[in-house]
């Protein structure tokens, strides 16, 4: 049997925390879920942006080398598509116990493992009797410079083993850590998807230097975000740690949670 989800993953911000000196406070991780059966069609739809906006064939799309005006339309196309997006949004200067995240890979292995529990919830719950496949996800990575994928396999394994007597909730049915992979952006159209989400939530929350925030983005997007009953928040939109939610709570750049997610 072959997997019923694919599941691209990528990220934008990064994990440092020399804030003030380059480092975003901001660090969002983002996966766009599609079903293996239609999956090709769906990550299509770089193609047709692409063409739209008269970017060279097979040249990959990067959300941040695009212009406001261009961002629009990719932005809406994927709030049309047959898929599902899952974010995990870090605000780093709220992590207690920093130096744990600044470990080898900390915080990134931190933020990977909150978003394949969200990704399992889903998959498992949209799992439909004419789906193909055996119910699991191919997660897809954006590939990392320096990253081992293998120590990553090895990772959730362990986290596997560990599950039950720790506060692990990965559903295990869906994700299987042999079938975690890293590619290119331009080997996988779907990965350049999660980027463009990742993309558009960090815009969403990071100010720019100027100052500003831009929201419009992770509006849009509300289609694809991932809800149960309609709750999105801890679901489609995790945000961490848990000092944040005074930040999403009472932030007037947050805006766009509280009126449009919550």
């Amino acid at each position: 049997m072959r997997p019923t989800f694919v599941v691209y993953v990528d990220e934008s911000g990064d994990e440092g925390f020399s804030f003030g000196k380059g480092s975003p406070e901001w660090f969002v991780l983002s996966a766009a879920v599609t079903r293996k059966a239609t999956d090709l069609e769906t990550a299509k739809l770089v193609d047709r942006v692409r063409s739209l906006l008269g970017k060279p064939e097979k040249k990959p799309l990067h959300f941040r080398d695009l212009k406001h005006e261009q961002r629009l339309p990719y932005v809406d196309a994927i709030a049309k598509a047959d898929l599902r997006a899952v974010s995990v949004l870090v605000h780093k200067p709220s992590l207690v116990e920093r130096e744990i995240f600044q470990e080898h890979y900390g915080l990134y292995f931190h933020a990977v493992r909150y978003l394949l529990e969200r990704v399992s919830w889903y998959c498992r719950d949209h799992k439909m009797p004419h789906h193909l496949g055996d119910g699991t996800a191919e997660i897809v990575f954006s590939n990392r410079s320096g990253m081992s994928y293998e120590e990553m396999r090895e990772h959730f394994a362990n986290l596997q083993a560990r599950t039950g007597p720790t506060d692990i909730r990965v559903d295990w049915s869906v994700v299987v850590p042999e079938q975690l992979s890293a590619y290119a952006p331009g080997r996988r159209m779907g990965l350049q998807i999660a980027d463009a989400i990742a993309s558009s939530f960090f815009y969403a929350v990071q100010r720019s230097r100027h100052g500003f925030t831009e929201d419009r983005y992770a509006r849009m997007l509300k289609p694809v975000v991932y809800h149960r009953q309609g709750q999105h928040l801890g679901y489609g939109l995790k945000f961490w740690p848990r000092e944040v939610q005074e930040l999403v709570a009472g932030q007037e750049e947050l805006g766009w949670v509280r009126s449009v997610y919550t």
